[in-house]
């Protein structure tokens, strides 16, 4: 993505978050999420750091899941412990990502109660909805 101000091309850069909330989040079991605009409650996900980026996946496929919500409007609200961020989201298309998203839930959820969710997680249907959480 690039701007173009008085014939200067100049490139967008994501907004990441700062290390402290990174390893908050890999830290968490879960993180709060907030789909849309619209007010609504915090649903709690499994979210997990790759490349100091955040990624969540939808174990539900519900037409009125989360996942819906941010395919129609990606922005939204990400709550990390007491602390809540503007987020936009972007569907991920790298397979290399995808790739290191599975392995990143396999090893952060690797509990005899998790370890079989983590497992959906990685499996085609949840991968295909592998998004990015990006600050606003």
């Amino acid at each position: 993505m690039a701007d173009q101000d008085e014939g200067v091309t100049r490139m967008k850069t994501k907004r990441c978050f700062p290390d402290d909330v990174l390893a908050a989040i890999h830290k968490a079991l879960v993180i709060g999420i907030r789909a849309g605009s619209k007010p609504h409650r915090f649903i709690a996900v499994w979210a997990v750091v790759v490349e100091k980026r955040v990624f969540v996946r939808s174990w539900s496929h519900k037409p009125n899941s989360w996942h819906r919500v941010f395919l129609e409007e990606p922005r939204g609200v990400m709550q990390v412990g007491n602390q809540e961020f503007a987020i936009r989201t972007v569907q991920t298309r790298s397979d290399r990502l995808k790739d290191a998203v599975n392995r990143a839930y396999l090893e952060k959820y690797k509990t005899p109660g998790s370890i079989k969710y983590a497992r959906d997680l990685c499996r085609a249907k949840s991968r295909a909805t592998t998004t990015e959480l990006i600050l606003r």
